[in-house]
């Protein structure tokens, strides 16, 4: 089985890159920022950095040090103080080869190597309307600034990260840096390797709640190892 980003929606043309070889590592995490009751962040940094990866301690009021100095016991902090959860963002490399298309007689990989996935993968970070097709679908499809559109082709594709029937997400790429490595006489790329960034997109959607499911069903699972809690020493 193999990890993929697909376009989701009924666009023209569709954007589809399946990975040629599965990331060997996922890089996930998700900041958090804690606070009491009532009290909101002096500053919201970008998902991922360290402004809000905080404790808590800048807020617009009493800062949470204070708050859990002043509480009473454990009871009190846990019904004061709130969270809150970034989205998700998931970082991981894409290695591109043409070597055995090429030793096989591809003509695609003979004469374009790995720039046609290149290309698909750069479009996919990119509103259609900026490419040269962009207009020519609109008017095809009677596109207007108050009219409807398939393709909504001013705003960037959504795309899924599918990683395994478990794992379906709904992205924005935040950001892709491809290194090309090898190169053909025609200096086409043969070899080439594209860390990107995502964000997941939570929320109501279908396939944030069928991940969700599968994510909650799992950690039940965990339940099966209950019998090492007796290895565990839990203060009274």
């Amino acid at each position: 089985m193999r990890g993929a980003f697909v376009e989701w929606g009924l666009n023209i043309p569709p954007l589809l890159v399946t990975f040629q070889f599965n990331p060997v590592e996922l890089a996930r995490s998700r900041s958090l920022w804690f606070g009491p009751e009532n009290s909101t962040p002096e500053y919201e940094g970008e998902p991922g950095s360290d402004k809000t990866a905080n404790t808590g301690r800048r807020t617009s009021g009493r800062t949470l040090r204070d708050f859990h100095q002043g509480a009473s016991d454990l009871a009190e902090i846990q019904r004061g103080q709130t969270v809150r959860v970034q989205e998700e963002t998931i970082s991981f490399d894409i290695r591109l080869d043409a070597t055995d298309k090429l030793e096989e007689g591809d003509t695609i990989a003979g004469l374009y190597g790995v720039l046609p996935q290149l290309s698909t993968l750069e479009l996919m970070v990119q509103p259609k309307s900026a490419g040269l097709l962009g207009a020519p679908f609109d008017a095809l499809l009677g596109f207007n600034e108050q009219g409807f559109s398939f393709t909504r082709s001013r705003n960037p594709p959504m795309i899924l990260f599918i990683w395994g029937i478990k794992r379906m997400l709904p992205v924005n790429i935040n950001s892709m840096n491809i290194r090309e490595t090898e190169f053909s006489t025609m200096l086409d790329p043969i070899r080439a390797t594209v860390s990107v960034s995502l964000t997941v997109i939570e929320g109501q959607n279908p396939f944030h709640a069928y991940t969700r499911l599968y994510k909650e069903a799992t950690s039940a699972l965990n339940l099966a190892g209950i019998e090492s809690i007796a290895n565990v020493v839990i203060p009274g």
